[in-house]
C-alpha cells in the first residue's frame, strides 16, 4: 500500500473539475474530506446539481506521516435531503456521477 501525500490526492481530485463540470451538467464542484473513526477518513467532491447538494466520496486510511491511501475502490453518494437515502457501491467516481 502507498500512502501519498494528502497535497497531492487533494490535487489529483481538482484536476478534472472542469471536465466533470461540463460532462455531467454539475452547477458547482469542491473538494470534500471528513474525518472518519480511526485512521480513516473519506475524500471526494461536494457537488451542486439542479438546485441539490451531495457528496461523492471514497474511504481512505491514514498513516502516522499524514499521508493517504484508497481503502477500497468504492464511492457512495450521500444527499443533504434530509429523506434522501445514500447510495453505495459506484466503482468510479464517473459511475456516481452519472448517478446524479
Amino acid at each position: 500500500m502507498e500512502f501519498l501525500p494528502r497535497e497531492q490526492v487533494i490535487s489529483s481530485l481538482q484536476e478534472p473539475f472542469h471536465s466533470y463540470l461540463d460532462k455531467y451538467g454539475i452547477d458547482d464542484i469542491g473538494v470534500f474530506e471528513e474525518e472518519g473513526q480511526d485512521q480513516h477518513c473519506y475524500l471526494g467532491y461536494t457537488v451542486k446539481k439542479a438546485g441539490k447538494t451531495y457528496h461523492v466520496h471514497s474511504p481512505f486510511l491514514k498513516d502516522g506521516n499524514g499521508g493517504l491511501t484508497p481503502a477500497k475502490n468504492e464511492w457512495t453518494i450521500e444527499s443533504d435531503e434530509p429523506d434522501g437515502a445514500d447510495k453505495r457501491g459506484f466503482t468510479s467516481i464517473e459511475q456516481a456521477l452519472q448517478e446524479l
